[in-house]
Parts: structure tokens; C-alpha cells; sequence
């Protein structure tokens, strides 16, 4: 069992913390013959698959090594521009690795962003008065557990769907948070949180929930 990550969000929606636990690495090498059938694009500085997915590679993957070599933006280590060693039909055949993209700290604030609303509505659609709004959110991949607290912040955890124990997990890191964010008296409830101790307790307690469901922290 895996937990992937954990978000608080603020009561107004913004991002306050993030921590990626577990993030699966997920990669796919394969080895192309000229003309190449999938087309790449440029696209934010990275090199993406515009269309033509095969063999685990999908569109919207990122180009990350050609023939071993590591690729950053569109550039090889050794300064080559991979776009064009690619288009070069002298280097073929070519191996070229495709991963899904890192999300990066912008992305992950506009997706605290987007929950925001999401957990609004959620609360005024269900038929039942005072509702807690979004406690679970399942995809086939993963499940998004959800807390929120009497402030009105938001405790998110994904985590794998078979992952057990996710509301104490949920509890769990409220009191973490109440002991090291809040009883600080420099820290307000809209600002990012940023305390040694508050992580290396959220690490400990989550390492403890995977391997034995128990925590102690």
C-alpha cells in the first residue's frame, strides 16, 4: 500500500503545504526506426508527444533521455538540441525514454485552486443540511481523502485505493498540524507552512500508516 501525497489547502483555497511521499516513477524506453510515428512537440520548454501514443508511451509524456543521454528542456548534456538530433535521419535507429511530467509548484497551486470550488458545490448539492462537502474522491488509480477542519482548512491525502486507515491518517496530521503551524506564534492561517519539525513528523507518521497501519508519532 502507497500513499502519494499529502496537501493542505487554506480556507481560501490556497495551497499552504505539499509534500510528495511516494510518487510512482513511471517510464517507458523504446527503441525507433525512421521516420519516427509519434509526433513531439515543443511545448513550456519541455519536449512532449503531441499524438501517436504506443507501447505505454501517451501523449502528454515528456521526452527525458535519447540513447542513454539525459535530456533537460530540449537540450542533451552534451548542448545538442534533441529536436533536432531526432529529426536527423542519420541517428537511427534511436532510443528515446518517455515519462509522465512533474508536476511543478505552480500546477500543483492552481490544482489546490480548482479543489476549492469543486468542494463548495459538493456541499450545496447534497441533499443533506450542514455537509461536510468532499470526504472521498475515487479515480481508478488512486483515492483523494479529504478533512476539513473547523477553520476551514482543507487535509488532503492520496493515497492508492487500497490504502487503509486514511482517516486516522487524516486526524493524524490535523494534530500535527495544530501542535507545530498553529501554536506558533508567528504563523497565521493563510501562510505557506514551513517547520522542520511539522515535516519530519509527517514523514515519520506516513512511513508508519504504510507499513503497519499503526502510527506512534
Amino acid at each position: 500500500m502507497v500513499i502519494y501525497g499529502v496537501y493542505i489547502v487554506s480556507k481560501s483555497g490556497g495551497l499552504i503545504f505539499n509534500h510528495d511521499h511516494n510518487t510512482p516513477k513511471i517510464e517507458t524506453e523504446k527503441t525507433f526506426s525512421y521516420p519516427l510515428d509519434i509526433k513531439l512537440k515543443c511545448e513550456n520548454k519541455k519536449i512532449i508527444v503531441e499524438f501517436g501514443q504506443r507501447d505505454g508511451i501517451h501523449v502528454g509524456h515528456v521526452l527525458y533521455a535519447i540513447n542513454g543521454m539525459p535530456v533537460t528542456n530540449r537540450q542533451l548534456d552534451d548542448g545538442r538540441d534533441a529536436l533536432e538530433v531526432i529529426e536527423n535521419k542519420e541517428n537511427y535507429p534511436i532510443s528515446l525514454k518517455f515519462g509522465r511530467p512533474k508536476m511543478t509548484t505552480n500546477e500543483k497551486i492552481f490544482l489546490a485552486s480548482m479543489f476549492y470550488p469543486l468542494f463548495a458545490i459538493a456541499s450545496q448539492l447534497s441533499p443533506e443540511p450542514k455537509c461536510s462537502g468532499i470526504e472521498v474522491l475515487e479515480a481508478d488509480t488512486f483515492k483523494l481523502h479529504c478533512f476539513q477542519t473547523i477553520t476551514g482548512v482543507k487535509m488532503m491525502v492520496v493515497a492508492e485505493p487500497t490504502q487503509a486507515h486514511m482517516d486516522f491518517l487524516l486526524k493524524r496530521i490535523y494534530e500535527l498540524y495544530s501542535d507545530y503551524a498553529l501554536k506558533n506564534p508567528f504563523y497565521s492561517l493563510e501562510m505557506p507552512i514551513r517547520c522542520e519539525l511539522f515535516d519530519s513528523n509527517l514523514k515519520l507518521l506516513l512511513e508508519q500508516i504504510e507499513k503497519s497501519g499503526i502510527a506512534n508519532v
